[in-house]
């Protein structure tokens, strides 16, 4: 690692704010001014000619808004900031003070605390002086924090702690300027690079990102994709500013290690980087506040070379630790209930990482290389319909006052049983025609009438705005041949497995998910996903829910390998229809495991990874 400093920069972010023009010119140029007066390690890095005017005064809102849930800010409790540090090789066995760190999201100084006792125990027991702080410590830690009150608090905080380890007030005040950034850690000059990167970086959507922000971001990062959540651009820049061996580590919701809007970064991860250490936080509180997403530390180095193999961290379940890494213990892993093991190949391309799934892997991998994917295998997965106001366009179907070829029985999620659907007596009002046109609203008088009385709600709506002439429409298109079509609905968060069929008749939701089928015999095909092969698939590949339930989307269900119908014989044809009906768990496996020539260890592997999954616990 360079001989270098340690930076502390946090977001802090305070989204969702507008830019309300001129007239306020004056409270925003104050806040600029700000941060350009706090920015006191480089002045001329920031609000460069790069940088517009108009961005400038997004960031002077984000630097005076209120809302710590709008801005993304969640604090780390100090147990996993020091588990995170530790990960990351920041602690005593460093040589702390040749070393350079970035914390790219302080908030209220959690990170920035720890860092800095360690530092300093390194300055003193290195035999240093405070009349040589500056020199020795102003190089090693630099903070940057987008929220003026943050901002002033997390330096307080600093100075105070300084000086308990004995600096004086000038000298605590000297290194707090000379160590802190009021500023938006995406947009700002960072000269060289670090030896870590650690933080908890901000969960901000992109649709709470001021739109000059939004049009910047998309121009600097290549893995703004998708809906991508902005701790993502977080871990792009900060890798991007490692140096050869560095390391970053995040704490951090882990969707992305899944989820289609992480393919571009773990791409990125791929090519140049290597994935060190991973630690499960699942059941764990590692924030001050609750967020629905499951965290995790993950420990990422800038080396292309060395042995594809991650340290593991799990939850241990009363096992003991099997292993250490890279040569020192990790007691505050221990402590944290989490046990090692080693796992070689978890980082391909940009294709999702299976960190949960490690035991049931070489056995999916196998059925992946034997076997088509559902779609592969005639059938195709589809989704609701989406209205953008379900209160105008959705009712109870015998009171909806339109036509009644403009409506539809509508079945929801809390419909779906293992037996059939339990239709609730709703309904969708229909705005298409059989030909997949908008209907003409002076053919159909009660259609009109009541949409003209919802007309001010629907026409606030992002798809109406779009289409002002086609203001009515809903967000998807509904397809009336899916009404009469026998099809499989799947709840999209559930905590085991929910194909239900549904033979003809209703209409889906935009909560509900839909299979189809040129070729397949849909309760045949309804066993096999039944299976805890596929739910095996699905649990591996998906993100999960707080509380452990399972997100059954498309993405997810799209990775199910299944057998190929047509070669399937007439025999286990009816079996698999006649397992449709009443069947236990057990009675499918045992049918379908031998459709996939899956027996024995691997059989086991599947089955117990798969209860897990229903539990929760995976």
């Amino acid at each position: 690692m360079s001989q270098c400093d340690v930076v502390l920069v946090s977001f802090g972010l305070l989204w969702n704010c507008s830019y309300h023009g001129p007239t306020e010119e004056v409270f925003y140029m104050g806040a600029i001014g700000f941060m350009r007066e706090n920015n006191m390690q480089n002045q001329e890095s920031l609000f460069q000619s790069t940088r517009s005017g108009e961005e400038d005064v997004a960031i002077a809102e984000m630097s005076e808004a209120s809302s710590s849930e709008v801005r993304g800010a969640v604090f780390t409790r100090p147990e996993i900031v020091r588990a995170t540090l530790d990960c990351a090789g920041y602690h005593a066995g460093s040589d702390l003070l040749a070393m350079r760190l970035l914390e790219p999201s302080f908030g209220g100084g959690e990170f920035l605390s720890v860092v800095l006792g360690r530092l300093i125990e390194a300055f003193l027991a290195n035999g240093h002086g405070w009349n040589e702080s500056l020199e020795v410590l102003g190089p090693r830690i630099v903070g940057v924090e987008v929220h003026k009150a943050t901002f002033l608090s997390a330096s307080a905080r600093l100075k105070k702690e300084l000086q308990g380890f004995g600096a004086n007030a000038s000298q605590a005040k000297s290194l707090t300027e000379h160590w802190l950034r009021c500023d938006d850690f995406l947009l700002t000059e960072l000269d060289g690079g670090f030896d870590f990167v650690v933080g908890n970086p901000p969960y901000v959507r992109q649709e709470r990102i001021p739109p000059v922000l939004l049009a910047s971001y998309k121009e600097r990062f290549s893995t703004l994709y998708d809906r991508a959540d902005l701790y993502v651009l977080f871990y792009e820049k900060g890798l991007d500013h490692l140096e050869p061996g560095g390391i970053l580590g995040y704490v951090c919701a882990d969707r992305w290690t899944k989820n289609k809007y992480g393919g571009p970064l773990r791409a990125k991860v791929s090519d140049g980087f290597r994935l060190s250490i991973f630690v499960d936080l699942s059941g764990i509180d590692a924030f001050t506040d609750e967020v629905e997403a499951y965290a995790s530390i993950t420990v990422l180095q800038a080396s292309s070379t060395g042995a594809d193999v991650t340290s593991l961290w799990i939850p241990d379940e009363g096992k003991a630790v099997e292993g250490s890494t890279n040569g020192e213990s990790l007691p505050g892993l221990v402590e944290l209930g989490r046990r090692m093991i080693s796992v070689a190949g978890i980082v391909n391309g940009s294709d999702p990482w299976l960190l949960d799934s490690y035991e049931v892997l070489p056995v999916l991998r196998d059925i992946e290389e034997r076997f088509p994917t559902l779609e592969g295998s005639g059938a195709a997965v589809g989704i609701g319909v989406a209205t953008g106001c379900d209160r105008v366009f959705i009712g109870d179907y015998d009171q909806l006052p339109v036509e009644d070829d403009r409506k539809l029985k509508l079945v929801l999620g809390r419909n779906c049983k293992l037996d059939g659907v339990e239709w609730s007596g709703k309904g969708v009002v229909n705005p298409y025609l059989p030909c997949g046109k908008l209907v003409d609203l002076a053919e159909y008088p009660l259609l009109s009438a009541y949409f003209q009385d919802h007309e001010e709600a629907l026409r606030k709506r992002h798809v109406a705005k779009k289409s002002p002439s086609r203001w009515y429409k809903t967000i998807d298109r509904i397809d009336h041949a899916l009404t009469t079509r026998a099809k499989l609905l799947v709840p999209d968060i559930k905590g085991s497995a929910m194909f239900t069929y549904e033979p003809g008749g209703y209409y889906p939701h935009h909560n509900l998910y839909v299979i189809t089928s040129d070729e397949w015999d849909l309760l045949a095909l309804q066993t096999v996903l039944r299976s805890s092969i596929a739910l095996a698939f699905v649990a591996a590949y998906c993100t999960r829910m707080s509380g452990g339930y399972l997100r059954f989307q498309a993405q997810y269900l799209r990775r199910i390998r299944v057998p190929d119908y047509l070669q399937l014989s007439s025999v286990d044809r009816a079996s698999l229809v006649t397992l449709s009906q009443g069947a236990t768990q057990s009675e499918i496996d045992d049918f379908v495991f031998g459709l996939y020539g899956i027996c024995g260890d691997d059989a086991q592997v599947v089955r117990t990874f798969a209860e897990s999954s229903r539990r929760g616990k995976v």
